[in-house]
């Protein structure tokens, strides 16, 4: 398996709850990145034998981090319908809630279909030069990250940026096939938007964050391990948090996901 593989694999238990260990692989400045949090969540969905079709959304709320070690993921359908089930996910060590998540899942219809936010023209990824190894915290080195603009500010002397968007190509490390799994932590591989806007490298941590899938497992088997085109922006920033948006969009042009987060942060 991949190290993302690896991340995200659960042990069902006998009471129903299933059981994971965080991955030194994916190890932020404190505790685990929270992109991998979240798709550990949502496999935690993905593999119950009584889920119903394909995630549509996810909400998590990071609580507090989670320590190095095992954790145990509790999840609950909390009421199924025709077409849509919801559900609830927590995530504990010794007995303390760290993460709590929604889940909605669904069964997609061949209907109309539309992308109104179109893929932006942006260089091919080979005219882009990767990053190299980053060297801060491991996660970063379990993506390829082609920054087209929008890059760390060199230097932190302060400076306010007009504005906070970031463009990049981005796929897991090395490449794998695309999943709903994998698009969730991909939802989260942007640095706070509040240090590109002023460039101070300022204690920041996710609160909550919201990913919309608008791809099923079709779609994302069609992308295979393709780059995919990320575009991330704030709105607001005031009073110690902000909100960030982005959007993931494939080679051809299809949108897979969109996601916003709200985003702490320390003067």
């Amino acid at each position: 398996m991949s190290a993302f593989d690896d991340a995200i694999a659960l042990e069902p238990q006998p009471d129903g709850t299933w059981r994971g260990h965080t991955s030194p692989a994916y190890g932020n400045m404190v505790g685990p990145f929270g992109g991998i949090t979240a798709a550990q969540a949502l496999n935690a969905v993905l593999q119950h034998p009584q889920r119903l079709g394909e995630p549509i959304s996810l909400t998590i709320n990071y609580c507090s981090a989670l320590a190095d070690g095992p954790f145990t993921v509790v999840t609950r359908a909390v009421r199924t319908n025709r077409s849509t089930q919801h559900w609830f996910v927590e995530l504990q060590q010794q007995g303390e809630t760290n993460t709590t998540a929604t889940v909605v899942t669904a069964l997609r219809r061949d209907v109309w279909a539309n992308d109104e936010h179109a893929m932006p023209g942006v260089p091919a990824p080979d005219t882009v030069e990767p990053l190299g190894p980053q060297g801060r915290v491991a996660w970063l080195d379990r993506y390829e990250m082609r920054v087209i603009d929008g890059h760390l500010p060199q230097p932190w002397d302060g400076r306010e940026h007009p504005d906070s968007v970031t463009r990049l190509w981005v796929r897991d490390t090395p490449p794998r096939p695309l999943d709903h799994a994998s698009l969730t932590a991909l939802s989260d591989v942007f640095f706070p938007r509040r240090w590109r806007r002023r460039a101070t490298p300022t204690p920041a941590g996710t609160v909550s964050m919201t990913v919309y899938y608008h791809a099923d497992s079709v779609r994302l088997a069609a992308t295979a391990d393709g780059l995919l085109l990320g575009q991330a922006q704030a709105q607001a920033f005031r009073g110690g948090f902000f909100d960030q948006t982005a959007q993931l969009w494939n080679r051809q042009g299809d949108l897979l996901a969109t996601t916003h987060q709200v985003v702490y942060y320390k003067e």
